[in-house]
């Protein structure tokens, strides 16, 4: 067995959220919620087959990020695991949404960081061991710190 790490393409101004999945009917049911959760999300999703014909399946609002999210999985090259490219949405919006998906098996991560999926290969395939999702820490906040992340959440409406 090989251990691989993948760079995942996260479009400028974009957040992905990385899962797995297992069931055919998983990309339509990730669009659904999306459009129905986060009306003016842009978004494209893709899903890896497992069996069968093996496809990349997609479906989403904006051909950019369609691309995109299958050009990632591409890369993976790991079967039944998704990923959604969102604009003017963010993950926070629609992630307890798709956690009660009920083909959906678990979540990798959801993120605007960089992020690096890192990948057991088999000669049956590869699969998704975890991710990198961002930096290391630099420090532990300070009381300065946290008066700007209680600010910051006040500022964009996520507190009171």
């Amino acid at each position: 067995m090989e251990i691989k790490s993948v760079r995942i393409d996260i479009p400028e101004g974009c957040n992905m959220i990385l899962g797995q999945t297992h069931f055919i009917k998983t990309a339509e049911d990730l669009y659904e919620i999306i459009a129905t959760t986060v009306p003016q999300a842009r978004f494209g999703i893709a899903f890896t087959e497992a069996s069968g014909p093996c496809l990349i399946r997609t479906e989403g609002n904006d051909k950019e990020l369609i691309d995109a999210s299958a050009k990632n999985l591409q890369e993976l090259g790991a079967g039944h695991v998704f990923c959604i490219l969102l604009k003017d949405a963010y993950p926070i919006n629609v992630l307890s949404r798709i956690k009660d998906c009920q083909e959906v098996c678990g979540i990798f991560c959801a993120t605007a960081n960089p992020v690096e999926v890192i990948l057991a290969v088999t000669p049956q395939g590869n699969g998704v061991m975890g991710v990198v999702d961002g930096f290391a820490p630099k420090a532990t906040e300070t009381a300065e710190d946290k008066a700007h992340r209680k600010e910051f959440l006040r500022k964009i409406g996520y507190k009171l």
